[in-house]
């Protein structure tokens, strides 16, 4: 499959530098108060409210695999829009920072390699060129699957 180009939120992560479409992100907030759930997934951190809904955060960090890091000043939550079987739902997804807004072309995307990443197969859609750096392009729709998603709903209203 190949990824089509256009501008992507690029964001930090330990050493590296990952973006996900700049449509699928709605804003960026600095970190808030975190409501916990029992009995999730580690990388699940627990919901907030944002200006009345209730929506989950995901510490991506951990949901890829990485080490656990405290936040500090510059760890902020990015609310993106999550497409599973027709839904669409708000996530939060905690990163490092924020990095920029930058364009891909397309010619500039190649496939992920099938070996040697440390993200999942399944979460990366691509490697996008630029003149600095390389960027792990995501498919945020993966990061949370729909059980996860509903399992999440549930324990909040308490079904």
């Amino acid at each position: 499959m190949k990824m089509q180009g256009g501008k992507f939120l690029s964001f930090i992560l330990g050493a590296e530098v990952y973006g996900i479409p700049i449509k699928e992100s709605k804003e960026i907030i600095g970190m808030m108060e975190i409501t916990h759930i029992p009995k999730m997934q580690n990388y699940i951190k627990g919901v907030i409210n944002l200006r009345g809904k209730i929506i989950p955060v995901v510490d991506l960090r951990l949901r890829l695999g990485m080490e656990e890091r405290e936040y500090d000043q510059r760890t902020c939550i990015i609310v993106v829009e999550v497409k599973t079987q027709g839904n669409q739902r708000l996530m939060g997804m905690v990163v490092d920072s924020v990095a920029d807004v930058v364009t891909i072309p397309a010619g500039d995307i190649e496939p992920p390699p099938e070996i040697g990443t440390q993200v999942e197969g399944a979460f990366l859609t691509g490697l996008g060129k630029t003149k600095e750096r390389v960027i792990m392009l995501l498919e945020i729709d993966m990061v949370l699957n729909r059980e996860e998603l509903d399992k999440i709903k549930a324990d909040v209203s308490g079904k």
